[in-house]
């Protein structure tokens, strides 16, 4: 019998190692290991799942940053075990989660599983309901990372998941792959309710079959009085993404969504903290777009004091976008938020851990939730 091979020791703590992958991407030797990477889409797309020390990251494998990587996965082993190693010396092991067995399976109307929901992370089924939105028809309105539009090009996804197929989708990803939790998001319609209507229902097809924690993501609506309509239809937590923090960023890197103030995104979460509870309210905010640190950790005090976990993750280009060649922030620039920021979120009583379903929960697409696990309470963390 071939003896386990030694594991070998982080050269860096996990949390470092996860952030120096994060901005640098990786170069795989085998890139058919494990689940398949994720090419153009909403999400982490151009990413691929590794897990590291227990935990499971996306590091980017398509971008550009990442072809030129000092950073290199190795092929697993007999054992599903791989090695990263920089500039030829071992930094730590990785596996790779494999590739659902819900994956395989299809709709009674012919449409495939993966088509309408996909793994992220290790454990989370992720999908977008509207893989079509108004921002994204005009690139004088569109998000100019944003590649909502590229999986349905591609033929990877179809426009509209229905409520039924996302509850079939879902019990089988539960009952095969042992998903633990769902996120929904969806690209913004017309509409003043901006996609909360359509949330709700995919949120009760999918609780009529599956008893599984959801989150959904959508722009604030008009009306607050949706956040307990999205609740009563079976969501528990709730994502409303600034992605940048300042007005001045926002207008040049989203334009069309920062029609959308600041402002109105605080009154929003002020209205639906008490509805889905403290830290069932998140943020997804991306740094490196041009907001300063102190300006991401100025907003993430307001939005901790207000019971909002703000999830930060670096910004990472997606091939085909605006975008694709802005560089990515430096493992130092995202340290210089997450360290902070963790000693806030611990101070404050927030924790990944205790998010019912969604980004936060997972973690995946950033080290904060590792940093947080090392960070002690404190009044003052800058």
């Amino acid at each position: 019998m071939t003896p386990m091979p030694t594991k070998p020791k982080p050269t860096l703590p996990t949390a470092d190692l996860i952030n120096e992958l994060q901005s640098y991407g990786v170069r795989l030797v085998d890139p058919s290991a494990g689940a398949q990477s994720r090419r153009g889409g909403a999400g982490p797309s151009d990413h691929k799942a590794i897990t590291i020390d227990g935990m499971t990251v996306m590091a980017p494998v398509h971008t550009a940053p990442a072809f030129d990587s000092p950073y290199l996965v190795e092929k697993p082993d007999a054992f599903g075990r791989s090695r990263i190693t920089r500039d030829g010396a071992v930094v730590a092991e990785a596996s790779f989660p494999l590739a659902p067995k819900f994956y395989g399976l299809k709709t009674a109307d012919g449409v495939p599983y993966s088509h309408i929901a996909t793994l992220h992370g290790r454990d989370v089924l992720a999908t977008t309901v509207l893989q079509t939105c108004i921002r994204y028809q005009s690139r004088t309105k569109t998000c100019q990372f944003c590649a909502i539009g590229q999986s349905l090009a591609a033929g990877r996804t179809i426009a509209h998941k229905t409520p039924a197929q996302l509850g079939e989708v879902a019990e089988a990803a539960v009952r095969l792959d042992g998903v633990r939790h769902m996120v929904m998001t969806t690209g913004t319609p017309k509409g003043p309710d901006r996609g909360a209507a359509v949330l709700s229902e995919s949120a009760a097809g999918v609780k009529a079959r599956v008893n599984l924690p959801i989150q959904v993501q959508c722009e604030p609506p008009e009306d607050d009085a949706w956040f307990g309509r999205m609740r009563d239809a079976g969501a528990d937590a709730l994502g409303m993404h600034l992605e940048a923090v300042s007005e001045p960023v926002r207008r040049r890197i989203m334009p069309g969504k920062a029609t959308v103030s600041v402002e109105r995104y605080f009154e929003a979460f002020a209205a639906a903290v008490p509805v889905f509870g403290r830290g069932q309210v998140s943020t997804y905010i991306l740094a490196g777009l041009g907001d300063t640190p102190e300006e991401v950790l100025d907003v993430c005090e307001r939005l901790t004091a207000l019971g909002v976990y703000p999830f930060v993750v670096p910004f990472t280009p997606i091939s085909g976008t605006p975008l694709e060649s802005h560089p990515t922030p430096s493992p130092a620039f995202m340290a210089s938020i997450l360290r902070p920021l963790a000693s806030m979120l611990v101070a404050s009583g927030l924790r990944a851990v205790d998010v019912k379903a969604g980004c936060a929960k997972c973690g995946a697409c950033s080290s904060l939730a590792t940093y947080e696990r090392g960070a002690s309470p404190c009044s003052s963390s800058r």
